[in-house]
């Protein structure tokens, strides 16, 4: 025979475990995979960037140029190591990352500048070291930055082709967003190097009159691609909208801003800031710092509160 119940207990014990919160259910699988390929590119062009960049900028530093081909200051050259060095630890970050969208701010620049190198060292291969002759350390860099740059390209146009074919989740959700106060001037700081960057790289000739100090024909071009890089890495952050999604691009911003304002310190009897140029560029070098350290710090503002916050009381236990 059944057992009768006592109505002073209740029926049900168990304790049912609470669902888990609509967002965290909403985040799980939203936008697209980071493929392993571009995950694994980007540790490889850290390591290069880590590699080549302490080469240029510990030569520079001494007054002393080298680099793929020769140039007539060694600003130019420790200045693109400089950009190299600033950016590898964002590079290394990017394995961390686990979509396109967290990553893409600091990618798709990072794509600019391997393909814009490649193409302006192919345009001018007569000018490199390889061809002209001089120093063999000289020679031997110049053929492989060619071979290392070559490979690369490729693999970023096959990463970036297989990326874009990978099917992408459900719609991801805005983290925090820009603060309105900052988007004018993100927008001046991004098109100012973006334009600089495209005047260089497509007429170097005319616009290399706007570097402060003298370059060639290839520091001019190389200059301009990674200046093209940074306008559309600023100018993409804008169009994200999103300070979550922009963390990799906001470390590069940082460290590159640092990297240079060192150079150009060490190196700083070779600029003619006096001139237009030359207070345009210690205006613009520190808009990416302050771009970068001021969007790291409103990140880490959002986590303290977060973990600050106290946690909901639980509810009444069902009967």
């Amino acid at each position: 025979m059944p057992h009768a119940t006592d109505p002073s207990e209740p029926a049900d014990r168990t304790t049912p475990v609470p669902a888990p919160p609509p967002a965290a259910a909403d985040a799980t699988g939203a936008g697209r995979p980071l493929t392993a390929g571009l995950a694994l590119l980007a540790v490889a062009v850290a390591v290069v960037n880590l590699l080549v960049g302490t080469a240029l900028t510990g030569v520079a530093l001494t007054g002393h140029a080298f680099g793929a081909w020769p140039s007539p200051r060694s600003l130019s050259q420790g200045l693109i190591g400089a950009a190299m060095l600033g950016t590898a630890p964002a590079l290394f970050a990017v394995g961390r990352a686990r979509t396109w969208q967290d990553t893409c701010t600091l990618l798709v620049p990072t794509a600019v500048v391997l393909l814009g190198l490649f193409t302006v060292s192919v345009l001018n291969a007569g000018r490199l070291y390889v061809a002209v002759g001089g120093p063999v350390l000289s020679v031997f860099f110049s053929i492989g930055w060619l071979l290392v740059l070559g490979v690369l390209c490729a693999w970023t146009v096959t990463a970036l082709s297989w990326q874009r074919l990978t099917p992408a989740g459900p719609a991801a959700g805005r983290g925090l967003p820009l603060p309105a106060w900052s988007k004018p001037a993100l927008a001046v700081l991004g098109s100012s190097w973006f334009g600089i960057g495209t005047g260089l790289l497509l007429r170097p000739a005319f616009w290399s009159a706007f570097v402060p100090w003298r370059t060639g024909r290839l520091d001019a071009q190389a200059l301009g691609v990674w200046a093209l890089a940074l306008g559309v890495g600023v100018l993409a952050a804008l169009a994200e909208d999103d300070l979550h999604r922009t963390r990799p691009a906001l470390l590069a911003l940082t460290g590159t801003a640092a990297a240079m304002a060192v150079v150009l310190a060490a190196r700083g009897a070779d600029v003619d800031w006096t001139s237009g140029p030359g207070a345009g560029l210690a205006v613009m070098t520190a808009g990416l710092l302050t771009a970068g350290t001021s969007g790291r710090l409103l990140l880490a503002a959002q986590t303290r509160g977060t973990s600050a916050a106290p946690p909901a009381a639980p509810g009444p236990l069902p009967r």
